[in-house]
Order: C-alpha cells, then structure tokens, then sequence
C-alpha cells in the first residue's frame, strides 16, 4: 500500500515502523493507566514495557532471520532492514516472556496480576502492528481472484507481490486482534482469578493466528510439516499452554 509515510529528501519514514511505535505508545497508556487503578507503580510498568519491547524486537527478528536464513546468509545486510518488516510475533513472545519475568522476579512485582495488566496492551499494539504489516506489504495473503474484499497491492517499494489480488491478512489479523482486545476489556470486569486476562489472551491469539496461516501467501515463512506452518505449530502449544494455564491458575486461585 504505502510502505513509506512521509520522505523529506534522504529521510523516509516507514509506516511499518510509524504504526508499531503507534501501538506501542496506546498500549503502553492502557496499562499505566490500569496500574495506577490497581496501585502498581506506573514507573515500573513502563519500564518493563520497554524491556518488553526491546526483547519481542529482537526475538521477533531473530526468528524470522531463521526461518529465512539462506537468504540472510546471501545478504546479510538485510538483517538490519527492520522498517521492511520481518518480524515473527512468535518469536517476540518467546523472547519477551523470560524477559519479562526476570524483571517481575527482580523488583518483586506480581507475575500474574501484571500479565492481566497487560494483555489488552499487546492485543491492541498487535493490531496496530499488523495495519503496519498492510502499509509495507509484508505477511501478505495468498492470491484471490475472485474474492470481492481482494486488495491489489501497486506501490514499488511494498514487499507483497504486485498487482494481483490478495487476502488481507494482515487485516484478517489485526481486526481480530481489536475484538480480542476489546474481549479482554470486557473481561477485566469480571476477573475471577489473576492470570485469567493473558491466559485468555494466548487462547484467543493462538486461534486467530492458526486460521489466519490457512490464507498466508508467503509460504517463505516455513513450515513444520505439509500445509502446517511453523507458527500454526506454535500456535497449537500456545493453545494447550493457555488451557493447562487457565485450569491450575484457577484451582490455585491464583493471588501472585
């Protein structure tokens, strides 16, 4: 679509990298705004916002540098190129979730009490995320001759094959990530234990972003066996992870 927002000479502004700093910054208000109301330190929080932010970067990236690893070994300069996209969500979350505790761990914060904290944080910045993945074109859609809400990517520098019809995905995902979000919202109010909002969060992620591969067109990405994508495969253990999760922090009636 328009992977560039605004150029003023050499200087380029990439809407991928525009809309993740966007969705950083909305989630970031939502759970130091939720803190305060359940008297966390904002400053804390914040902190840990930008470690998890550094490490999901970084994870995200490394991950996709690995699924694609023999054209990074043919250009290695490419691994840099961030604003093109390139970034695993999956992989974000493996990094981030070991950060994140070790911070907790470290200033004695509540693990579970703050992933409810912030989950419809990182539902809503995913979904900003992924309209940043439909500017530049990246994890695009498999082609769609006939499907009437087809879109038709023409911009040069897009990452998405041009000119033919294909499944938003990238909409697909971010739209279910807005009613994940707005799931989450409605079920803070009626939270029976603590850990119950991210557990319900991976739950919910992990089926959107299964039935989301079946229409992915960048089969570059990889793939665990025939037709099953290396993050459907994810996606299958998040889901027993969120079900196991939801069942023992329950029972425990989990207060951490």
């Amino acid at each position: 679509m328009h992977p560039i927002l605004i150029k003023i000479g050499p200087l380029a502004i990439h809407t991928y990298g525009f809309m993740i700093a966007t969705g950083f910054l909305i989630g970031l208000y939502l759970a130091v705004r939720q803190a305060k109301k359940e008297g966390m330190s904002s400053e804390r929080v914040t902190d840990l916002a930008f470690y998890i932010l550094l490490a999901a970067i970084i994870g995200s990236r490394v991950l996709f540098i690995l699924i694609n690893a023999g054209h990074y070994l043919q250009n290695p300069l490419d691994i840099f190129k961030i604003w093109e996209g390139g970034l695993v969500f999956y992989g974000g979350v493996l990094f981030a979730v070991p950060v994140a505790i070790w911070y907790l761990k470290k200033h004695n914060l509540r693990v579970w009490s703050t992933g409810d904290i912030f989950a419809p944080s990182i539902a809503i910045g995913h979904a900003f995320g992924r309209l940043g993945c439909f500017f530049a074109g990246c994890c695009y859609g498999k082609a769609a001759e006939t499907l009437p809400w087809a879109v038709i990517f023409s911009d040069p520098e897009c990452l998405a094959p041009r000119d033919v019809p294909l499944h938003p995905t990238q909409l697909y995902e971010s739209g279910g990530e807005l009613i994940n979000f707005l799931i989450l919202i409605s079920l803070r109010r009626h939270k029976s234990f603590n850990g119950q909002l991210i557990m319900t969060y991976l739950l919910l992620y992990s089926v959107l972003r299964f039935i989301v591969e079946i229409f992915r067109g960048d089969t570059e990405r990889g793939y665990l066996i025939s037709h099953i994508s290396v993050s459907q495969g994810i996606s299958i253990l998040m889901f027993l992870i969120a079900i196991i999760g939801m069942v023992v922090l329950k029972r425990r009636g989990s207060k951490g």
